[in-house]
């Protein structure tokens, strides 16, 4: 069973919850390559001390959806949640300079699970209802949407856990 970050729900909206993260520390992979295959190396042991660790879920992805609301980021990036044994300083350092490691702050995101596969289709879909239910809702976002996949990549497609997460101002 692979890691994942624990949250508290603080709030439901029908199928989108309003959850507390709490600080996180990230490994992130930007550039054009291939990101997941950057990451995948890293936790393999391309990194400084060769340490093998532990895979979490889930894998992080901005969304760059063409909407005018929120404001998305550009850039290409991954993340991977760093297992919660390891701290700043213990953390492995990553050894090619597409990765870095960044501590993120504690966070509120509105997310909407689906399963299946994330196909950007899909998360353009489930995207639009989010932001919908948050709109209906007078709730405020902040920054870009995220899609979070859960499962390996031969999990079959009905047994996929998916979501899509914005911040919000509570």
């Amino acid at each position: 069973m692979v890691e994942t970050p624990n949250y508290d729900v603080i709030r439901k909206l029908g199928i989108v919850e309003i959850r507390k993260y709490p600080v996180l520390f990230l490994a992130t992979a930007k550039g054009e390559a291939d990101l997941f295959g950057l990451l995948f190396n890293y936790i393999s042991g391309a990194n400084k001390g060769s340490s093998k660790i532990s895979m979490t879920a889930p894998v992080i992805t901005p969304e760059k959806i063409a909407m005018t609301s929120p404001v998305f980021n550009d850039a290409d990036s991954m993340s991977f949640i760093v297992p919660s044994k390891y701290t700043r300083e213990t953390v492995p350092k990553p050894t090619d300079p597409h990765i870095t490691l960044t501590e993120q702050a504690a966070k509120t995101l509105a997310v909407l699970r689906f399963s299946g596969w994330g196909r950007s289709s899909t998360v353009e879909k489930k995207t639009e209802l989010l932001l919908e239910t948050l709109r209906k809702n007078n709730i405020e976002t902040k920054g870009e949407v995220t899609l979070m996949r859960y499962d390996p990549p031969f999990t079959p497609w009905f047994l996929r856990r998916n979501e899509v997460a914005v911040e919000v101002k509570v």
